[in-house]
């Protein structure tokens, strides 16, 4: 058992308080939105195993096969598949999108072949793997995810009363849905960049001179949109997209193509082991437009909320299940009861309340506290888990 020490990114959309008071520190005054957990090049977890701290996939890569297992090495390759974080939304991600496993192949080749360097702010591929990813509310969370129904999308639209939205209203008035939502959202990622800051004003105003505080409203949180993207395209597209809401322990799963937002809040996000973004607003980082349009699934759904079923061979262990084997998230709400792991696969394990004892079959133990992750290598050997009034979420593979 390996306690990590995770890298916090300081994104600017980050909270300023709620990673900061999970991690026991103080606040910087700076945003900190994103605690890495895992092997990701880009911000690898160290461990210390008596001779100083180490990246966590230089110490993979030294023996693969007993960190990860010989099964997850068949069935993954020699690194570890998945990303854990802990993501804290002070004001809205932008709009985005992810690849395909074939997708992520051929547009970070393609990247490579022009010579766009890995780290250069218009890439939009900086590896060759899908990033289908979970998110878990730890408290109340807001996002968009999915796109509405054509029809649904212009009645929102169409009750705002703003002339620019007209021709978008048109657009989802075409039969064909798929057709409807590829026209509109191109309409609105092609428009020249002062007629989408004109609509956007537009779309601002009317919010505020409607908006009466009821956090129920149906543009409410458009409307907080509004506030922090004024002039954005994004504000726009995001009339598109399905709004919901999670209470704690409510997930959601977003699968390759699906555009999706995070607008507030505090999750665990378990993903493949990927960084690969296609933005489509409410940012001012790159926007590859033809790259998103590739890869955009342009299919009305609603978002589906995941709650987490019984593992009836692990007593205590709640799962959230996804229709991927590169990750697995479970969750225990431990109660005083000692409950039990195997260990045929890698995990990484996550305290969000209370304080975990973890204890190895030769008796090692390891105490973690709320934010504190650890890192359990592939041994076969199973783990014992204690605590009262605790909550532990288990990210691993399944094979």
């Amino acid at each position: 058992m390996d306690r990590l020490v995770n890298t916090v990114r300081p994104y600017a959309w980050g909270s300023l308080t709620a990673l900061p008071e999970l991690l026991g520190q103080q606040p910087t005054g700076e945003p900190q939105a994103e605690l890495w957990m895992g092997a990701h090049p880009g911000d690898p977890s160290h461990a210390d195993r008596g001779e100083g701290p180490r990246r966590l996939d230089e110490l993979i890569a030294a023996d693969p096969e007993g960190e990860l297992g010989a099964a997850s090495v068949a069935r993954f390759g020699p690194t570890l598949p998945f990303l854990f974080k802990v993501l804290a939304a002070g004001i809205p991600l932008s709009i985005q999108a992810h690849p395909t496993p074939d997708q992520a192949r051929a547009g970070f080749a393609a990247e490579n072949a022009r010579g766009i360097p890995l780290n250069a702010p218009e890439r939009s591929y900086r590896d060759d793997n899908h990033k289908p990813e979970m998110v878990c509310a730890l408290g109340e969370f807001e996002g968009l995810c999915g796109f509405r129904r054509p029809a649904e999308a212009a009645g929102l639209m169409a009750g705002l009363s703003v002339p620019g939205h007209a021709p978008l209203i048109d657009l989802l008035s075409v039969e064909d849905e798929a057709e409807a939502l590829r026209g509109a959202l191109a309409a609105v990622l092609t428009m020249d960049d002062r007629t989408a800051e004109r609509i956007a004003r537009e779309t601002t105003q009317a919010l505020a001179e409607s908006d009466d505080g009821d956090p129920d409203w149906e543009y409410a949180p458009y409307a907080r949109i509004a506030k922090d993207f004024p002039e954005d395209r994004g504000l726009i597209a995001a009339f598109l997209l399905n709004h919901v809401r999670l209470r704690a322990g409510e997930a959601l799963y977003l699968g390759a193509g699906v555009p999706h937002a995070y607008l507030s809040g505090v999750c665990v996000e378990l993903q493949a082991n990927s960084d690969n973004v296609l933005r489509a607003g409410l940012t001012p980082k790159h926007i590859d437009v033809p790259e998103l349009l590739k890869i955009v699934v342009f299919e009305p759904d609603a978002a589906r909320v995941v709650r987490p079923v019984p593992v009836a061979e692990t007593p205590g262990e709640q799962l959230y299940p996804v229709p991927v084997d590169e990750f697995r998230l479970s969750r225990f709400e431990l109660d005083g009861v000692e409950r039990e792991i195997d260990g045929r696969t890698p995990q990484i394990l996550l305290c969000t309340e209370g304080a975990v004892r973890l204890t190895a079959t030769d008796g090692t133990a390891l105490d973690l506290a709320r934010g504190q992750s650890a890192f359990l290598p592939a041994t076969g050997a199973p783990t014992r888990l204690t605590g009262t009034g605790s909550t532990l979420f288990r990210a691993t593979v399944s094979i």
